[in-house]
């Protein structure tokens, strides 16, 4: 069995596949397992169907083929989107949005730490001018994964003037991907995504953007991914991150938000350290969660 994870559903499902048959209480107590994982009951109904056909098909009473189908299940539909990073320009732009306090500011700096460890150079881009202890957090964060920084000249900087500073000195240093940070400020989205748009434009006078990646923080489930919509319907999304996925986090939300979205996963991050952030792999992923 795979290494289990805070948020493995393997210890909810050890019950379900204990018995020697597949039996009615097998499918209730899937179900309800699915559910409390937050994999939403869209989705849950949609799995236990598949699954209910596929043990007719192959006339099967053993739970551990409804086990491996379940995992097998999983997987694909997590595979359906493509989880690859996209960095192969240089330098390779990548824009990081979300709302305040979803971790946007650390996964930053674990994301540099993770480009760093393949010996990547890192330029960030601190273009959430308005919070004068972002900066200085994401100076932090910065230092220690062995990133440059470009911070604004001054409180209020125009945002869209930080991204341009950045990609420009990348640009002249030969720097190979470039982070901007931006702001998350949800009580302006008007105005935010105005901002956004601009950003987006004086980049791209100077190269095109490879990645925009959207932060979630798993703990908060749906709600989360309802505060994002926004940044969803306006930002260009072309990935997900999603942080804090440990302690109290519910592993089916990855998929939820997956196929709710259509944006694929490209990063998770599964605790507090500076290297605890990962590229997204649906096998390894589908593994831990169910066992």
């Amino acid at each position: 069995m795979a290494e289990r994870t805070p948020w493995s559903l393997s210890g909810a499902l050890r019950g379900v596949f204990a018995k020697k048959t597949i039996d009615a209480d097998t499918w209730d107590d899937l179900e309800d397992s699915l559910i409390t994982a937050d994999f939403g009951p869209d989705i849950t109904d949609g799995i236990v169907a598949e699954l209910r056909a596929k043990v007719s098909r192959y006339n099967t009473t053993d739970p551990k083929d409804l086990h491996r189908m379940l995992r097998e299940g999983i997987e694909e539909r997590l595979s359906k989107l493509d989880s690859t990073l996209n960095l192969s320009a240089r330098p390779a732009v990548v824009l990081v949005v979300g709302v305040n306090g979803v971790g946007k500011t650390t996964t930053i700096g674990k994301f540099a730490k993770f480009l760093r460890v393949y010996d990547r150079s890192v330029l960030i881009g601190a273009a959430d001018t308005f919070r004068a202890a972002a900066v200085e957090q994401l100076a932090t964060w910065a230092e220690r994964a062995g990133a440059d920084i470009v911070r604004p000249q001054a409180q209020g900087q125009d945002p869209a003037s930080v991204a341009f500073q950045t990609v420009e000195r990348a640009i002249t240093t030969g720097t190979e991907i470039v982070i901007i940070d931006t702001a998350g400020r949800l009580q302006t989205k008007g105005g935010l995504m105005d901002e956004l748009t601009k950003i987006r434009r004086v980049i791209e006078k100077q190269t095109p953007i490879s990645e925009v990646l959207l932060v979630l923080d798993a703990t908060t489930g749906q709600n989360g991914l309802a505060q994002a919509e926004a940044f969803i319907e306006h930002a260009g999304v072309t990935g997900l991150v999603l942080t804090k996925l440990d302690g109290s986090a519910k592993g089916g939300f990855v998929l939820a938000v997956q196929e709710k979205t259509g944006i694929p996963i490209k990063l998770v991050g599964q605790g507090e350290g500076i290297n605890d952030l990962t590229g997204f792999t649906p096998h390894v992923f589908a593994q831990k969660l169910v066992g």
